[in-house]
């Protein structure tokens, strides 16, 4: 159950959102040979710049685009600048990518690969070492402790802990915690590790990516921060570009990221260097079937949700959904 915390917050993200595209007036005019790129916001802004420029310099080199990035304060901002035609092509998650499909015209094209050798990802939930908060006492909802949740549209910061772990049990965090805040993986896993927030939802690959920064902050953050909960295994996180997008822009588009970091060259060497920075291989194709088991996801929630509140019309519906992705997943590995 999402609760009416996240439900406010999905209007502030929404409100926001909003406010950056203009309250839906049309995107402004655009110089020619230009794309807007976006970047999930998993982490800090400052972060994302540091690690994504050289790769979009190097994008704009090989295109001759002019490649402008689009860093969103959350997932809704996202898709709404898509929406609004406001950005052309990003590096979504799979929930966000989920929505910006449905609802702004998005067109998966793309995935990253995991560079660990395990394709994939699990959420998690991070305490403080040696406080004794187990997951037992996590589910015990007394509200003596204060829970950080990702962004809605996070699929590892709230999807995957709501599916498998909260929804399941009848929990809804409001109601089971002293306080809940929404925010990153990078400020929750801070927050678990200063001892600010006593739990928080964040990924495996957001706590790799801490440990390859290798300061000292990042070092005494992991030594104090300790997993009690993990989801299953979670697909790599799909790229997104307007269905409408120019063709000629997205053959130049694709080229460039099919390429990038491909064979045994020093050039190649080089641009793995800097896709290990953003915590991928060179990114290979995808479509919609990418998002399956997102889709699988939401479905088991809302299921589990409606069974909850007893409400037969939304059982019969959530049912029918869950069936149908079933028999669509059951196809394709057929199919494989």
């Amino acid at each position: 159950m999402r609760g009416l915390g996240v439900l406010r917050r999905e209007i502030v993200g929404l409100c926001g959102a909003l406010a950056l595209t203009a309250c839906g007036s049309p995107a402004p005019e655009r110089a020619p040979n230009t794309i807007n790129f976006s970047i999930l916001s998993a982490e800090s802004r400052e972060s994302a710049i540091g690690d994504w420029t050289p790769f979009l310099d190097d994008m704009a080199k090989a295109t001759g685009l002019t490649v402008k990035p689009f860093f969103g304060s959350n997932y809704t901002a996202l898709i709404e600048a898509m929406r609004f035609k406001q950005t052309d092509v990003g590096w979504f998650t799979n929930q966000s990518g989920l929505e910006a499909v449905r609802r702004a015209g998005g067109e998966v094209f793309a995935r990253s690969v995991n560079p660990s050798g395990v394709d994939g990802y699990e959420a998690v939930i991070i305490v403080p070492k040696g406080r004794g908060i187990t997951l037992e006492r996590l589910l015990a909802c007394d509200r003596s402790l204060n829970f950080g949740i990702g962004d809605a549209k996070s699929t590892s910061g709230t999807l995957a802990p709501m599916t498998y772990l909260f929804a399941p049990r009848g929990i809804d965090p409001n109601a089971c915690f002293k306080t809940v805040r929404s925010a990153n993986h990078e400020a929750n896993l801070f927050a678990v590790g200063a001892g600010t927030l006593d739990a928080a939802t964040n990924n495996t690959a957001s706590m790799e990516r801490l440990a390859m920064l290798e300061t000292p902050l990042a070092r005494s953050t992991m030594q104090r921060v300790e997993i009690i909960w993990r989801s299953p295994r979670i697909p790599e996180d799909p790229m997104i570009w307007r269905k409408d997008l120019d063709p000629q822009i997205k053959a130049k588009v694709a080229d460039f990221l099919f390429s990038y970091g491909v064979g045994d060259t020093p050039e190649a060497e080089r641009q793995r260097a800097i896709l290990k920075r953003i915590q991928t291989l060179p990114f290979v194709p995808a479509d919609e079937t990418h998002l399956i088991p997102v889709r699988e996801m939401e479905a088991t929630r809302d299921l589990l949700e409606a069974k909850q509140r007893g409400d037969g019309a939304a059982i019969a519906r959530a049912q029918a959904a869950l069936d149908a992705v079933r028999t669509e997943r059951a196809a394709l590995e057929a199919a494989r």
